[in-house]
């Protein structure tokens, strides 16, 4: 082989090697799915653990976080991350004797504390970072760089004075930050669910079910059904839960079939030939103008904040219809508040800017006024 063709053909190797997809389930099951790539795995490999292992490098500081906090996060957690309207508060409750000590006295039995907030529970800073990138801001999730969730979790930080507001939390000093949580001696490890032998964690779980495999029931029936209080909860659900074909929910607005079981006591007794709950065969009015601009209402996140009938954050859409509906000028006067967002016509919370086109929210406003 010539001296050239050895070296050409070691890098082609290496470079299949690498490219090659892991071996996987599709050995052990074969014709069924394939293993993940190498990349596939990357991006779904998010998490952060207690140990700080999987913690990206960056860094941003508490006047950076501020800023992103004001744009993206105070409009539910409040400028101070007090506020309660929407989730219970991010900041206080916590002192400095619970910094120097790691143990929060306010969550003890007896203390007159009306709340816990974030910073009197979280026992790992890993955990606070780690749910800020993968779940926050609520209407875009994973929209934060690295950076900027540092910077946020530097700020939240600074609100519960564990670190000064000249501060920088970057990956480097995550693990001294750690040893000033207010309780970061307040969690157990004495268990196997959590965090494992590899973090110190004991080897055997502390409930061993040994009652739970003896004088089981045979042939038990299992079905779900809607209790009442919870039945039209989040608004109409045969208009949700489906936006190409027939719908498969059950008609929400209606009182629940004879076949219901009244009671969840006896939800193992009905028999399976009584089980289905039978579907409304009756489109309601508005649900295909609903049906239609649903992808307009999920790609945006509007329904995490507004029910069809039901308030969340937010007004619902109907509370919404109704107010409006006699103005001349509301389709785009709605047009608009989607657009610029607003605050004070429905209480507190305020409604950050959302980034639609001005077709969509257009389209939003006309269904709200004219087809709701």
């Amino acid at each position: 082989m010539s001296s050239w063709l050895k070296p050409a053909l070691v890098l082609a190797v290496v470079l299949w090697t690498a490219s090659a997809p892991a071996a996987g389930p599709s050995e052990k099951f074969p014709g069924i799915g394939r293993a993940a790539t190498s990349n596939e795995i990357k991006a779904w490999d998010i998490d952060v653990r207690p140990d700080f292992k999987g913690l990206p490098k960056g860094q941003g500081s508490v006047r950076q976080g501020e800023v992103v906090w004001e744009a993206q996060c105070a409009s539910c957690h409040g400028t101070f991350g007090e506020l309660s309207d929407i989730f219970t508060p991010i900041v206080g409750g916590t002192s400095t004797a619970d910094i120097r000590t790691g143990r929060v006295d306010s969550l003890l039995p007896g203390a007159n504390q009306p709340q816990r907030s974030t910073l009197m529970k979280v026992s790992t800073l890993s955990t606070l970072w780690d749910y800020i990138n993968r779940a926050m801001p609520w209407n875009a999730p994973k929209s934060l760089s690295a950076n900027e969730v540092y910077a946020v979790t530097a700020y939240i930080l600074n609100l519960g004075n564990i670190v000064p507001a000249d501060f920088t939390l970057s990956d480097a000093n995550m693990r001294e930050v750690q040893e000033r949580l207010p309780n970061r001696k307040g969690m157990s490890t004495a268990h196997a669910m959590w965090p494992g032998r590899e973090l110190g964690g004991h080897a055997r779980p502390d409930v061993q079910g040994s009652s739970c495999v003896h004088d089981c029931k045979a042939g038990v029936a299992v079905r779900s059904f809607l209790p009442d209080y919870a039945r039209n909860a989040h608004g109409q659900l045969s208009e949700q839960s489906r936006l190409v074909g027939a719908s498969r929910g059950a008609d929400t607005s209606r009182p629940p079939p004879a076949t219901s079981v009244p009671n969840p006591a006896l939800a193992l007794a009905v028999p399976a030939k009584d089980a289905p709950e039978k579907i409304a065969t009756k489109v309601p009015a508005g649900a295909a103008e609903t049906a239609a601009v649903m992808p307009v209402l999920q790609k945006n996140a509007c329904i995490a904040c507004h029910g069809m009938d039901n308030k969340i954050v937010g007004p619902s859409f109907r509370e919404i219809a109704n107010k409006y509906k006699g103005r001349a000028d509301a389709v785009n006067y709605l047009s608009g508040k989607i657009k610029v967002g607003g605050q004070g016509v429905w209480g507190n919370v305020p409604m950050p800017p959302q980034a639609l086109s001005e077709a969509d929210s257009a389209r939003l406003a006309h269904w709200l006024v004219k087809d709701f």
